[in-house]
């Protein structure tokens, strides 16, 4: 499946967040990843991120998840912080 993620967090939690993040998607923008997963990496990617989000009212993560990337338009207007077309 493809997820675009992007997170709100505390500034304690936003390095531990990014490097948990970057493991699984492809770092686009300031915590916005995108990329292909599967449904139990999905899960577990959710399950440490929760364990590192402890402040309910103010930490968040929105996921947009599609079957595949193709049903999804991607326009970028100003500078691609990470260019995933000029991968081989």
């Amino acid at each position: 499946m493809y997820v675009i993620l992007m997170y709100d967090m505390g500034e304690k939690r936003v390095a531990k967040m990014l490097k948990l993040c970057r493991q699984y998607l492809n770092w686009i923008q300031n915590s916005v990843f995108e990329g292909e997963i599967t449904e139990v990496k999905l899960k577990e990617l959710i399950l440490k991120a929760e364990f590192i989000m402890n402040d309910e009212e103010h930490d968040s993560l929105i996921l947009f998840k599609s079957r595949e990337q193709k049903w999804m338009e991607k326009e970028v207007i100003g500078h691609e912080k990470n260019d995933l077309d000029q991968f081989l």
